[in-house]
């Protein structure tokens, strides 16, 4: 029988399998944008539409890392209000409140 208070076998390897994801989708993206660029260099014959593409797989690597950014504040603002940390909150306005009377 497995204890419940037991971390799953596999979760640090899941967590670090997260924290990298964010850096392959941003050289994905990067190098998906290099190969639009280089397919509509091919199609037209002008250099400059390499740069388009690389435009486009820097602005995805942005997006992505915005996307990371709002789920992980998302995650974070979710645990802020957990009823379990609220205790927290009080003892830092309590000692604010000491700070400002001092």
């Amino acid at each position: 029988m497995q204890n419940n208070t037991e971390e799953p076998k596999f979760k640090k390897v899941v967590n670090a399998a997260d924290g990298l994801s964010l850096g392959i989708s941003m050289v994905v993206a990067v190098l998906i944008g290099v190969g639009i660029g280089l397919g509509l260099r091919n199609l037209t014959g002008a250099g400059w539409t390499l740069w388009i593409g690389v435009f486009i797989g820097i602005g995805a690597a942005i997006s992505n890392v915005y996307k990371a950014y709002a789920k992980q504040k998302k995650s974070l603002d979710e645990l802020a209000n957990d009823p379990r940390y609220t205790y927290k909150k009080e003892q830092q306005a309590k000692y604010d409140a000491e700070d400002d009377d001092a």
